[in-house]
């Protein structure tokens, strides 16, 4: 049995290489770092998990579970789209498990056999409008404002700031929509430019604390909830894809993104270290 490709690049192995959503994140954002890690192995500092945020998305999809194939949940016909119901389909836990994306065929992903990469991720949920079955791919996000004065949970939570010297924090969420439409579509299902981010955003303004006065064992936060719909737009998946083979296949590294933290932290040690006598 073939092993599978996965972790560093290693060009002389003629099985596809698993390549995470995550993954071509990391090459938009600078292509030095992805080579640096794909191709050379490069362990970068790791990220602490945010298992609060997964508990969130873990609750949220037994909510819809409990009417998956059924009809739409409550928080869907308030948000108008009554026509909508959480998809019902025998692979969705493994659409669901991304750090098992590449596993099997069943799982999501997709084979792109210009570069032999395999690539894919997890998704949140699926929806189905029951009256001309096509999909609208979701998104679970959490959040907390913390501002006095939280933003509106509508479209405008989703664009890109107006302002360029803003950064645009949530234009992987944009994008990470876009790939997974991509890859769905190559599984063969008719699916809509349009998905959902459903976001539960943490409250604390107007609130006198989160402990059970009856029961001091227990705790409670109380979340805003909104449904917001996003266009996406994949044109630009399968050049991403024909990028990152190029990268991996590149003999020295190329250059660091301008605002690359790493780049950008590597060269302060430099100018500091330089100028210890």
């Amino acid at each position: 049995m073939q092993t599978r490709h996965r972790g560093t690049f290693k060009p002389d192995h003629p099985g596809p290489y698993e390549l995470s959503r995550g993954k071509i994140e990391a090459l938009i954002k600078c292509e030095a770092c992805f080579w640096l890690e794909r191709a050379k192995g490069v362990k970068f500092p790791g990220m602490p998990g945010f298992l609060l945020n997964t508990n969130t998305d873990t609750l949220l999809k037994k909510d819809f579970d409990q009417v998956r194939g059924v009809g739409p949940h409550p928080i869907m016909v308030a948000a108008g789209l009554r026509h909508l119901r959480p998809f019902a389909h025998e692979d969705l836990e493994k659409w669901v498990s991304s750090l098992q994306f590449g596993a099997s065929p069943r799982h999501f992903n997709t084979l792109h056999h210009e570069t032999n990469i395999l690539f894919g991720g997890g998704l949140d949920d699926v929806w189905e409008n029951i009256e001309t079955g096509e999909l609208h791919l979701v998104d679970y996000k959490s959040t907390a404002q913390m501002s006095k004065t939280p933003k509106p949970l509508d479209e405008s939570f989703l664009a890109p700031p107006q302002d360029p010297k803003v950064p645009d924090y949530k234009a992987s969420y944009r994008r990470q929509m876009a790939m997974y439409q991509w890859i769905m579509r190559r599984k063969g299902f008719q699916v809509s430019d349009v998905g959902y981010f459903l976001y539960v955003d943490g409250q604390h303004v107007g609130e006198t604390g989160m402990l059970d006065d009856q029961d001091p064992a227990q705790a409670w936060m109380r979340f805003k909830t909104a449904v917001i719909p996003f266009v996406g737009d994949d044109t630009w998946v399968e050049r991403a894809l024909l990028k990152a083979k190029e990268t991996l296949l590149m003999q020295n590294s190329p250059m660091h993104s301008p605002d690359c933290e790493y780049h950008l932290f590597l060269n302060g040690v430099d100018n500091a270290t330089s100028n210890i006598s």
